[in-house]
């Protein structure tokens, strides 16, 4: 598959990197859950999660609507257009489906979270990060400018789309998911300044003190 040049241009503009903090909760979660087996990373930029994954999986395929420098070449790579083509995936093939940092670039997240099941095999995970639109820093953006702190201009046409949590807990469920969890980085930026909350205020309140959060659900067997 081809992409457009525009679309590639967005893709680029993250670099094909993420924060550390986000992939090394999205291990956690699998590694609570035991997952093992394949791997598939949508939006998996310069493999970042498969850097921080590795050791539980035998494989891994990234999709991504380019392929960076950096991808580690254990990881198979399919290019699409993730707001264009359904994913170039057969039915059923991984045992856990990813995607970073990806949903919030895309037109329709819930057809995107129904491409995510439908590659994943009956009783895998499907596992997706977001900003989080309730987190102090947000909400204070909001208020005062009346934009979500990750989705304000100079972050537009990269981020289209603002998801809360709710909207992320009924997607889930409408694309066949259960066991579904909420989970935050506790990594969060203080309003006004550079600085991030220590972890161990962040964790007394993780929804309002981290900027990222992951959603989990299990495909039903």
């Amino acid at each position: 598959m081809t992409v457009d040049a525009d679309v590639e241009a967005r893709a680029r503009q993250s670099m094909g990197r993420g924060h550390e903090r986000i992939h090394a909760l999205v291990a956690s979660l699998l590694a609570a859950r035991s997952a093992s087996g394949t791997l598939v990373d949508v939006g998996c930029g310069a493999g970042d999660l498969w850097r921080a994954t590795r050791d539980r999986f035998a494989r891994c395929t990234g999709v991504d609507a380019v392929r960076y420098a950096d991808l580690p070449d254990a990881v198979s790579f399919q290019q699409a257009d993730l707001d264009r083509d359904r994913l170039p995936l057969g039915n059923a093939i991984a045992d856990v489906t990813a995607a970073v940092e990806v949903i919030e670039h895309l037109e329709n997240p819930r057809a995107f979270v129904r491409e995510l099941a439908r590659v994943t095999k009956p009783g895998g995970w499907v596992v997706v990060t977001t900003p989080n639109q309730l987190s102090g820093l947000s909400l204070a953006t909001l208020l005062v400018k009346g934009q979500f702190s990750a989705f304000q201009a100079t972050d537009y046409p990269a981020h289209r789309t603002a998801l809360l949590e709710i909207d992320l807990r009924r997607i889930a469920e409408e694309a066949g998911l259960d066991r579904i969890e909420v989970a935050y980085t506790c990594w969060g930026r203080v309003p006004l300044s550079a600085w991030h909350y220590p972890a161990s205020i962040a964790a007394l309140a993780p929804r309002r003190f981290s900027d990222n959060l992951a959603i989990i659900g299990r495909t039903c067997a």
